[in-house]
């Protein structure tokens, strides 16, 4: 499934994040601990990170494919799953809206 790319937003960093609103496998991806604990492996995920998209794929059919220029993955990237992309970045209330779904995923070279 192809998510519209104004649904995403790429966070470079130090651990890379892949924003996604309104996303197909919101529902599949485990919800996060509404706590200050470290952001989970999220199990069966992975992360593919292409010159010109990205895959996230998970277990079964779950899979979405970002359109992105240069996805700024190397090792990994957390993944959260949210419903719309939030105006400014407040990390403490993305994950601890009780809302967002994702974990840290892998990437598969």
């Amino acid at each position: 499934m192809l998510l519209d790319p104004e649904n995403t937003l790429f966070v470079r960093g130090a651990t890379p994040v892949l924003l996604l609103a309104d996303a197909p496998v919101h529902d599949a991806l485990p919800l996060l601990p509404a706590s200050d604990a470290a952001v989970p492996l999220c199990e069966g995920w992975s992360i593919v990170p292409r010159l010109t998209l990205c895959v996230v794929d998970g277990p079964g059919d779950h899979g979405l494919v970002v359109p992105a220029l240069a996805a700024p993955v190397v090792g990994g990237a957390v993944v959260l799953s949210l419903d719309h992309l939030p105006e400014t970045l407040d990390w403490s209330a993305l994950l601890s809206s009780g809302t967002a779904r994702g974990g840290f995923m892998l990437a598969v070279a």
